[in-house]
């Protein structure tokens, strides 16, 4: 289908899985629910969308009309133009494909910490997902492990990491973080995830006990939500409270001790500079991902499409390298991998389809970019996510 007014793209969701034999060129009441049955059809017939084709864009606004305003707002918001520019740059690169190579079967099998993975999508750390939907972080995980992806549950989680693994004991699950003053806080929630079966730790350094959002009197943002992970001692805990105690004296030397309390892999998050990446890995991580927290936390800041390339070339292959911001289509994946990312992390999209179609909303954005994401790379000439390279994009004059 053509473009859409605003720009964005209307992908068709059920195309045929790829052939993946191509040879490479070179503690809630929530717990314990069963297994959804919600096909991709539900996703739909729940929607209102009466054709098999999603747009991201569109997905937003129909997100917006069935969401609290306020709720909304808090999810879509960002600093000053940042997140626009997010979108924006993605755009700023153009694809040139490569022509007279079979692409047969293609491929979009790739390895985040060196496990296969069914396309090189990540689910990015988002807070509160049953503020949208009741079944919350449940659905999300569930959903992820159909579209065979890593989730990285937020430390603000409104479910217990616990009954997030115990819902999907077949997924992929990482454990984002932040550092409370009290670090044994934040120990003993990624001790937790650990023995709960998390494969790695994200830990988000670009919020530092300042929160950018302001809920309205009386109200507060998680709606007596709990969170069972950052704020596990209190009944009734106000997230901006407890996010305005995220520690402010972090620094490169506490990296070695917070991977040594778990031994699991560690994944620094909030990187939008090669130097900082570069000091990050010296200090004990294990890969970076760049960030600037989806545009909320700092105006006017560089698009991660732009801060990509500075990271890719201070890193020099030593370590997987992730990016996150304004990723909507199948085309922003691919141009993410061409500049040097091991995979990219999608955050709003996953709220949008979780408001509009549930769990099978989710999974429908995830397949969807997936899929777009073969398309593309066959009209690209790539059978194989190991040959992307860099001269596949260029900065638009």
């Amino acid at each position: 289908m053509a473009a859409s007014a605003a720009g964005s793209t209307a992908f068709h969701l059920f195309e045929p899985k790829a052939d993946h034999s191509a040879v490479c060129c070179g503690a809630s009441d929530h717990a314990m629910t069963a297994p959804s049955p919600y096909s991709a059809n539900d996703f739909f017939r729940h929607s209102g969308l009466n054709q098999p084709t999603i747009d991201l864009r569109e997905l937003e606004s129909m997100a917006a009309s069935k969401l609290d305003p306020a709720i909304y707002s808090y999810i879509s918001g960002g600093a000053g133009d940042s997140a626009a520019a997010n979108l924006a740059a993605w755009e700023q690169f153009r694809l040139r494909p490569r022509m007279l190579r079979d692409v047969t079967n293609v491929s979009t099998v790739s390895r985040v910490l060196g496990d296969q993975t069914a396309a090189p999508i990540i689910i990015a750390p988002t807070a509160m997902h049953r503020l949208v939907l009741p079944a919350g972080e449940l659905a999300t995980a569930r959903a992820a492990a159909r579209a065979g992806v890593t989730y990285v549950v937020s430390m603000a989680a409104t479910t217990a990491i616990e009954e997030i693994s115990q819902a999907a004991p077949d997924g992929r699950h990482w454990m984002q973080a932040y550092i409370r003053r009290d670090r044994g806080i934040t120990r003993a929630c990624l001790e937790r995830a650990a023995a709960a079966g998390c494969q790695a730790v994200v830990l988000t350094v670009d919020s530092p006990g300042t929160p950018s959002y302001r809920s309205r009197p009386g109200e507060s943002l998680n709606r007596g939500l709990p969170l069972p992970n950052l704020a596990p001692d209190q009944s009734r805990p106000d997230v901006l409270s407890v996010a305005a105690d995220y520690a402010a004296d972090l620094t490169f030397e506490d990296l070695d001790d917070v991977r040594g309390w778990t031994n699991l892999p560690l994944v620094v998050k909030g990187i939008l500079r090669g130097d900082d990446a570069v000091r990050c890995l010296d200090s004990g991580a294990d890969a970076i991902a760049v960030s600037n927290h989806g545009g909320r936390q700092v105006p006017g800041c560089i698009p991660t499409a732009m801060a990509l390339q500075d990271v890719v070339d201070a890193v020099a292959g030593r370590g997987d390298i992730y990016v996150d911001g304004g990723i909507r289509t199948g085309a922003d994946v691919l141009k993410a991998l061409a500049l040097g990312a091991t995979a990219v992390m999608v955050g709003r999209p996953i709220l949008w389809g979780l408001a509009v179609g549930e769990e099978s909303g989710a999974f429908a954005v995830l397949e969807q970019l997936r899929a777009d994401l073969s398309r593309l790379m066959a009209q690209c000439g790539i059978p194989d996510i190991s040959c992307v390279s860099a001269d596949l994009v260029r900065l638009a004059r």
